[in-house]
């Protein structure tokens, strides 16, 4: 088939800015493009041509200064050659996308809680999913967010998930990583046999890292080596602050230099910081869809503690893998647990060794691939397309 993916307004393709829903187009490209050809709506970017081709794939990036601009300049390139429009995470676009393309099959994948009341009207939710074919998401919690509240959503709803690149974030034993483990942790000063704690993430109020510094607190009173590292920025692409970040980075020049902030790094320099942790820590404090940084966590055999938050619980087998908290806004249920993590070193690494081997065999990008190509041969067999 030939297939549209029209990816969200923010970001281009490939993640050059990062971007979840971006990593996730680019790493499924490759194998998708085996069976279909595929072409790209993403936004314009100086470093990027507008247009190119490679293979099976085909990259169009458009201007697009406002929502509405954008979303119209991709109505305009796209034509009935296409046998299915794939949008990303914009239920609102399916309808504006499809006016002129009344026999096109429509699909919609969602990364985030797009069906909220806030989000979009009744009268125009129930006609975005009585219009497309399928609706894939990357967690249960996402997909029940739909069809708790719209009937005609079930048997539409497919929770695909999403994987991690396997050969680039590796656990610390492979060959090639414990050499950037010992030259990351001398960089940043960390003690022989101190434990270090990885966090990555934007850093915002309801990814919750001032709760991660409360929780620290705690932590050095019994251990004082202990390094705290916050990977990432207030947004994607740039260095910006806002009052929230400066208070945070207050709070944190209390501890010294037990913790430190990276700033924005692109998604091929993170591997090194996982690489150079002993636990990752999720602290986020709204109904996350489910974090992509939990996949790459458990790929750098990481045992880790997360929020029972939104989807993010669906990956965690309680005390297996690593830890889910209710009680998520309490500083002191994240330090129990990170000193769990201390006191029982050869229980840590177990847990994070089976945290790789349950993305080894359920979230690489050949599984999310697969799931995605049996529904997109739905629609070719219901519309007798090749």
């Amino acid at each position: 088939m030939k297939i549209a993916f029209v990816c969200t307004e923010k970001l281009p393709v490939p993640p050059i800015l990062s971007g979840a829903i971006q990593i996730y187009i680019t790493n499924l490209l490759p194998i998708l493009s085996k069976y279909h050809d595929i072409t790209v709506f993403s936004l314009r970017n100086d470093k990027l041509k507008d247009e190119e081709q490679n293979g099976n794939i085909t990259h169009i990036r458009v201007a697009g200064r406002t929502k509405a601009e954008y979303v119209n300049n991709i109505k305009e390139r796209l034509t009935d050659e296409f046998d299915l429009v794939h949008v990303f995470n914009r239920p609102k676009w399916i309808k504006i996308l499809s006016s002129n393309l009344p026999n096109t099959p429509f699909s919609l994948s969602l990364h985030n809680e797009m069906f909220l009341p806030k989000k979009i009207d009744a009268k125009r939710a129930k006609e975005c999913i009585d219009r497309v074919e399928f609706i894939c998401t990357v967690s249960e919690f996402i997909a029940n967010g739909v069809q708790n509240p719209y009937p005609n959503a079930r048997g539409k709803m497919n929770a695909v998930y999403s994987a991690v690149d396997l050969n680039l974030i590796k656990p610390f034993w492979s060959e090639g990583v414990l050499k950037d483990r010992i030259d990351m942790r001398k960089k940043y000063g960390v003690a022989d046999n101190a434990k270090v704690i990885i966090y990555v993430g934007r850093l915002s109020k309801k990814k919750g890292p001032d709760v991660l510094i409360k929780a620290m607190k705690s932590v050095l009173e019994d251990y004082p080596d202990t390094k705290l590292i916050f990977v990432g920025s207030k947004w994607y692409g740039n260095n910006a602050t806002d009052d929230y970040v400066k208070n945070l980075q207050a709070e944190a020049k209390e501890l010294k230099d037990n913790i430190a902030f990276t700033g924005f790094l692109t998604p091929d320099e993170i591997p090194k910081y996982y690489n150079m942790g002993d636990m990752f820590v999720c602290t986020s404090q709204w109904q996350e869809p489910l974090a992509r940084v939990h996949y790459e966590a458990m790929a750098s055999a990481l045992p880790m503690i997360t929020t029972n938050r939104g989807g993010n619980a669906e990956v965690i087998n309680q005390g297996v893998n690593g830890f889910a908290i209710d009680d998520y806004t309490n500083p002191d249920e994240f330090s129990k647990y990170i000193k769990y993590f201390i006191e029982n070193e050869e229980k840590a690494i177990e847990m994070g060794k089976k945290g790789r081997k349950f993305v080894e065999e359920h979230h690489n990008w050949n599984v999310i691939a697969n799931r995605l190509l049996r529904l997109f041969g739905g629609v070719a067999k219901k519309y007798n397309k090749k």
